[in-house]
């Protein structure tokens, strides 16, 4: 997934989770969005890597972000996972994590994404696949 130069500055302060994790927005536009960690003993295992959950944590986020893009800051969309698949291929080499999801399809009340995790070095950490549902707006 490529990232361009076309992103907004558009960005939203994290949850209370996702301040927690150390997560940084770092791209959002339509259908794509990026999130980067840099890793800390916080987020590792007992095997001196990041903990899976982390990786789950990002590659939902970006997913999630990249199907709610409105392109207004006070037009907020939301949504809910349905279902989230995540593929666990490799070890960090660097500290940083980076993941970038992308709106792969859907309609009006769901749509379809994946997204990839590497670390700065660009090595292919995990991949992921998912399906939201709109929240209704009130």
């Amino acid at each position: 997934m490529d990232r361009s130069t076309e992103d907004m500055q558009i960005t939203e302060a994290p949850s209370g989770y996702l301040s927690h994790l150390g997560l940084e927005m770092t791209g959002w536009r339509a259908d794509f969005a990026r999130f980067e960690l840099e890793i800390g003993p916080q987020h590792q295992n007992r095997h001196d890597n990041p903990h899976g959950g982390v990786h789950a944590s990002m590659l939902d986020t970006a997913m999630g972000y990249a199907g709610c893009w409105t392109g207004d800051p006070e037009d907020r969309l939301m949504a809910l996972t349905l279902s989230l698949s995540v593929q666990y291929l490799s070890r960090p080499r660097g500290t940083r994590l980076i993941a970038e999801g992308v709106r792969t399809g859907g309609g009006k009340s769901t749509f379809f994404a994946e997204a990839t995790i590497t670390d700065e070095t660009g090595e292919l950490i995990a991949k992921g696949t998912g399906v939201f549902r709109y929240r209704r707006r009130s």
